[in-house]
């Protein structure tokens, strides 16, 4: 008990200006995170998650920046085996260049953490570490070195691979929650519809009739399957509402109104311009700047729905920020995809802080392969550091002390309780 009082008191003491720096450093290490947006899988989904060296180093990041560094071309590099693939990506990246590029670095960051070599001529003792690990303790290793509490999933009830785990009962786990993914639905319809109707839901291929009313069915179906926190979609950067379109039908009338009735909110996530050069597959895609009036139509004619937002394009960050001050019901979350590095995450967190307070969520791993997120999240607690002292000083410098406790709180709130709140995960 007089710990505890000691403990208090120093928290509540005004700290120097020279003391805010690592005050702000201890309280990101000491906190856990939780990863709002993952391609991470729970164990009982079965091989849909993927882990391990091969997977590291073949990560579709890495495979553009073969292209660049080596001779070998897309279409003899896919012939290759998994292996050989991140054979060719580590002699050319890792080897031939120094891993100076953000992706390349995140493979040194997490080699490091497992006491690995970093500067091998190959892959072998790396590969007998990561055969040696067993999954479920595997995993708790690699949250408590990126100091993360919990993960939350990108959920596909039409992936072939992941739903039939779903449907034979699924065990959960507390580390991982679900998020229902709509992409195969609102931008594929095409080419999935008939796994609904194969379902028994009646749907068409144009959408019409029952098609709308059975796919919110179909969700209904699913969001009392899986429990998720949100619904989730990427979308293009030609992306608009409202519009006369499939998709545009989805939204309205079967996915906004199921995001209402379970209390959920929907993740958009805008900008994407996908296959610019298919010959890169996973790794073609591209960024767009998004038209957000979009964003405002939704915010502002759907009050009773709550959206987080992601753009990808740096241009829409500013134009984001505005509409997060004008609508409570929208959260802007992550520094997605080609943001995600450090020069970026820290004038976008710059700007969010500066315009909303500690109103948003500062980022996300979208991490695709488990051990991503040590260097990730090692990657922004060094990042923003350097911000939230810089505002606390500041904060000082006009007249109002700050303290650990007020620290504390804050990145909490910025890792943990906005996020929580907004999805009603935890009740305020």
């Amino acid at each position: 008990m007089q710990t505890a009082t000691v403990d208090q008191a120093a928290g509540s003491r005004a700290l120097a200006a020279s003391q805010i720096g690592a005050a702000v450093e201890h309280e990101l290490r000491a906190a856990q995170f939780i990863d709002i947006h993952t391609h991470l899988y729970m164990p009982s989904l079965g091989p849909v998650g993927l882990w391990g060296i091969d997977n590291l180093v073949t990560y579709h990041y890495l495979e553009a920046e073969l292209f660049r560094s080596s001779t070998i071309q897309p279409a003899a590099y896919w012939q290759l085996s998994q292996r050989e693939k991140a054979d060719a990506i580590w002699k050319a990246l890792f080897v031939e260049n120094a891993p100076v590029s953000e992706a390349t670095r995140g493979v040194i960051a997490v080699l490091q953490a497992f006491g690995l070599p970093t500067e091998s001529e190959d892959l072998r003792e790396a590969r007998a570490f990561f055969a040696a690990q067993k999954l479920p303790a595997h995993i708790r290793n690699v949250f408590k070195l990126a100091g993360m509490s919990e993960a939350v999933m990108t959920n596909d009830p039409l992936d072939p691979a992941e739903a039939p785990e779903w449907l034979k009962g699924a065990e959960p786990d507390p580390l991982f929650h679900p998020v229902l993914r709509l992409d195969r639905i609102l931008n594929k319809w095409a080419d999935h519809w008939q796994i609904l109707a194969g379902q028994g839901y009646q749907v068409d291929a144009q959408a019409t009739g029952k098609s709308t009313a059975e796919v919110r069915r179909f969700l209904a179906d699913w969001h009392a399957r899986m429990k998720p926190v949100y619904m989730a979609v990427s979308l293009p950067d030609m992306f608009q509402f409202p519009e006369d379109s499939l998709r545009g039908r989805m939204l309205a009338e079967a996915v906004l109104p199921a995001c209402r009735e379970f209390g959920i909110p929907l993740s958009l996530m805008i900008g994407v311009r996908y296959l610019v050069n298919p010959a890169l597959k996973l790794a073609g895609d591209a960024v767009g700047k998004a038209d957000l009036r979009a964003v405002e139509y939704l915010a502002r004619e759907y009050p009773e729905n709550r959206f987080l937002i992601s753009v990808l394009s740096r241009e829409n960050q500013h134009e984001l920020c505005v509409y997060a001050r004008k609508f409570a019901n929208l959260m802007p979350f992550g520094c997605w995809w080609f943001l995600n590095n450090p020069s970026i995450v820290e004038e976008m967190t710059r700007e969010r802080l500066e315009m909303l307070g500690t109103s948003f969520i500062p980022q996300h791993s979208d991490a695709r392969i488990l051990e991503q997120v040590i260097y990730k999240w090692r990657n922004t607690r060094r990042t923003v550091g350097p911000i939230l002292a810089n505002a606390y000083r500041l904060l000082a410098e006009d007249g109002r002390a700050v303290t650990r406790a007020d620290i504390q709180r804050d990145v909490a709130r910025l890792f943990r309780g906005n996020f929580e709140k907004f999805t009603g995960m935890k009740k305020q």
